[in-house]
């Protein structure tokens, strides 16, 4: 028989190109709510990345590393089975807008007939990160604008010294 799943275990999951400090404040948030939380650096197809998945995983490892029950894993293929690998039983994802609402509800819909075992829980995201986007920092880094207010001064340093690369 298979292991049961957790319900105090949790998995947030994204591309985190670059990981900005929304997501920071759902991993400080979730970290405070799971006895664990899994952070997990997946690949979207539809997505191109700044940051190959080695990268993004060991900023997050760096920023998040003050929390002691936060781990941060690269993964391959669908996220409701990575959550499952992972005996966690939730799955955690921030929202900011109407249409992440909108777009969070099908996705998570889909997850539950693709593994009823596993539960979204959703938080929303402080007004202060509402309009923040990986890739809208990623088009201020190209331009040359302030991240300050935005990014953890690792990620900050790391998207600026990626961008004057290119």
């Amino acid at each position: 028989m298979p292991n049961p799943l957790s319900p105090r275990v949790a998995v947030y999951t994204g591309t985190f190109d670059p990981i900005h400090l929304g997501h920071l404040d759902v991993i400080r948030r979730g970290s405070g709510l799971f006895d664990r939380l899994i952070v997990g650096v997946g690949i979207n197809p539809d997505k191109s990345t700044l940051f190959s998945i080695e990268e993004r995983v060991e900023l997050i490892r760096e920023v998040t590393a003050q929390y002691g029950n936060v781990e941060v894993e690269a993964f391959h293929g669908l996220a409701v089975q990575f959550v499952r690998k992972a005996g966690a039983r939730i799955l955690l994802r921030g929202l900011r807008t109407l249409s992440d609402m909108e777009y969070e509800f099908t996705m998570s819909l889909m997850n539950l007939h693709l593994d009823p075992g596993i539960e979204t829980v959703f938080l929303m995201a402080k007004e202060e990160f509402s309009h923040v986007s990986s890739s809208l920092l990623r088009q201020i880094a190209v331009l040359g604008g302030d991240l300050s207010k935005f990014l953890a001064e690792p990620v900050r340093d790391a998207l600026t010294n990626k961008v004057a690369k290119k």
